[in-house]
């Protein structure tokens, strides 16, 4: 009978050696890698960046194409590019009407301010020195600061257009990318999720799925947030008979979408309407600005977000914070809908659930 065959280990240990410097050598270049990638990331970030807020408008705006797809005319159903076109136009249409009946009497009132300024301006001087704060303010240097800003005002206008030429360069390129992601966003998300193992790709798709139905219904509770205080503005403006209160009534609802920013950029315009009557509307407009966001702070916001995007009060201020410091504007304006992409995201990988007890063996 013959005997069994017993396996020798041939492992020699220059093998073994070997096998450990091949290890860490690959060690050492997937380390080189990952820096190179971060310093790539870093060098690039601006353009990730449009992307990334190209790809969340995209997602924050499907509902809204989807239920442009929904209507039917006829026999006939509008398809995904129809939809966005249709979109496209009727933000065109509503801004081209706004500004057709909006800026005709905001030009013709300065026209008039500009012919009258050499006989208004020292009206103007004397009403300001008979307000009680300013009675003992020193207006020879602030008219001397004037004159030097507008000796150096060609340097200031130069600078101020090529900056405000790269922001709308950013902004057209945001347009662009976003109209590319809602048509092919498909192609590029199922090709994102190649990059994950076979036996992953099932749990990551149902959990950005959820992330997406929710960061679709941010758009309406945020549109909520706007119509409630341009109707609020408008109320209010046409009481304290403020000039031009339906242009800036839309003004404060749909700068709303842009955290603290857009408040101050909307106010400010305020003000400066309500200043070229009287004092008194000034201060009316700016009590009843400070009302109204305590009252949104506090109560419309957590609530509205809350049955939107199912988002805590103190999540929504943590995530308007921290996009705030992290990219200014912009990162304000995505903090809410990345919040709850992070959000579902921690909850599905990283939150540890128990287990249900089975009551006969509960304690």
């Amino acid at each position: 009978m013959a005997s069994p065959e017993v396996a020798v280990d041939v492992t020699t240990p220059t093998t073994v050696q070997t096998a450990r410097t091949r290890s860490a050598r690959g060690n050492i270049v997937f380390a080189f890698a990952i820096v190179l990638a971060l310093a790539l990331a870093y060098l690039m970030r601006e353009i990730l960046l449009l992307l990334y807020v190209s790809a969340l408008f995209a997602v924050v705006l499907s509902p809204v194409i989807h239920g442009i797809m929904r209507l039917h005319i006829r026999r006939w159903h509008p398809g995904k590019g129809w939809a966005i076109l249709f979109l496209m136009l009727s933000v065109g249409t509503a801004a081209s009407l706004f500004f057709a009946f909006a800026l005709p009497p905001v030009l013709h009132d300065v026209q008039a301010l500009v012919s009258e300024l050499p006989t208004r301006g020292p009206q103007l001087l004397d009403e300001l020195h008979r307000f009680p704060l300013a009675a003992h303010a020193n207006f020879s240097g602030i008219s001397a600061r004037l004159q030097g800003f507008a000796s150096n005002f060609a340097e200031y206008l130069f600078l101020s257009i090529s900056t405000w030429a790269s922001k709308l360069a950013d902004v057209g390129a945001v347009i662009f990318l976003t109209i590319y992601f809602m048509l092919e966003g498909d192609e590029a998300y199922h090709w994102v999720l190649s990059f994950f193992p076979q036996s992953a790709r099932g749990r990551l798709n149902a959990t950005l799925l959820r992330a997406d139905v929710r960061m679709g219904k941010w758009l309406l509770g945020q549109g909520s947030l706007m119509l409630i205080l341009g109707l609020c503005s408008l109320i209010v403006f046409e009481l304290l008979h403020i000039r031009y209160a339906y242009a800036l009534a839309v003004l404060m609802g749909v700068l709303n979408i842009i955290p603290i920013v857009g408040a101050m950029v909307s106010m400010a315009l305020v003000v400066l309407a309500a200043a070229t009557d009287s004092w008194e509307k000034v201060v009316g407009a700016l009590i009843f600005y400070a009302i109204y966001a305590q009252v949104e702070t506090s109560f419309l916001t957590p609530r509205i977000m809350k049955s939107s995007v199912d988002l805590s009060a103190l999540g929504v201020l943590v995530a308007l914070l921290m996009g705030s410091k992290l990219a200014g504007v912009i990162g304000a304006l995505i903090a809410v809908p990345t919040a709850v992409l992070v959000t579902e995201l921690i909850d599905e990988y990283l939150v540890q659930r128990d287990e249900a007890i089975p009551a006969g063996q509960a304690s």
